[in-house]
């Protein structure tokens, strides 16, 4: 796919639809980038602030609202994905499987998928189903992102050691993911994974250069990201 440059960071982006069965995804063609991580993490806030656009999609105070997997439209041919949050225990065991099932037609089948951005509060310890999302997209040949959301919850020594314990966590564990510290209100790291993003849906982001803004704690991310996915082994993924 061609890189078209795209002015405002994503000024076009609207609602698509919201589904419930990978049979009513749009058509498996263009570039997508989706949004994945535990219910109340910060997911939706994440991609709001990385869009630019703050009521792009929809966040709320209650964990698990976001039950449907909801297409964005940046432009005809690339979509942003906002996934069901995960590990909220009041959703009933019936709406979990399906879930399960979905993501994993979507994130084994899916041909347009890009990459995946993960959000993990970091407050807390990745857990049993975090872990669960990381093996499933790497098994997919699937590119991850961490951002370790909420960092403007915890001091700058705190965040700092809490995004070296996740690196080393992940590497001990073989992952190729890259990690970035990340707070939608305090804007740290929302520059470093929008350009990531960009990047990932085909798009030139060089009009958005003109105002580096806020580069966060740990400038390195985006470039350990892109290393990570030019490193990460292909042949098992077809592309769209």
């Amino acid at each position: 796919m061609q890189k078209q440059v795209i002015g405002t960071f994503f000024p076009e982006a609207t609602f698509l639809l919201s589904v419930d069965t990978p049979e009513q995804m749009p058509p498996d063609r263009g570039a997508e980038v989706a949004f994945a991580g535990r219910s109340n993490a910060g997911k939706s806030s994440a991609l709001n602030a990385i869009s630019g656009r703050r009521m792009l999609a929809r966040t709320s105070k209650t964990p698990g609202r976001t039950r449907l997997i909801n297409f964005f439209a940046v432009d005809p041919s690339r979509r942003l994905v906002d996934l069901p949050g995960y590990g909220y225990a009041k959703v009933p065991v019936s709406v979990r499987e399906r879930w399960q099932e979905s993501m994993a037609v979507f994130l084994g089948h899916r041909r347009c998928l890009r990459g995946v951005v993960m959000v993990a509060d970091i407050r807390q310890s990745l857990g049993p189903l975090d872990w669960q999302m990381l093996t499933w997209c790497l098994d997919a040949r699937m590119p991850v992102h961490l951002l370790l959301s909420k960092s403007d919850k915890l001091s700058h020594g705190a965040a700092v050691r809490a995004l070296v314990a996740a690196r080393r966590m992940l590497e001990d564990a073989g992952m190729a993911v890259s990690v970035q510290l990340f707070s939608a209100s305090s804007r740290e790291g929302v520059d470093e994974a929008r350009a990531l993003v960009l990047d990932w849906l085909g798009v030139d982001g060089r009009e958005n250069k003109k105002n580096p803004g806020n580069k966060g704690r740990e400038s390195g991310a985006y470039k350990q990201s892109r290393k990570n996915l030019r490193d990460f082994p292909r042949s098992g993924r077809r592309s769209g």
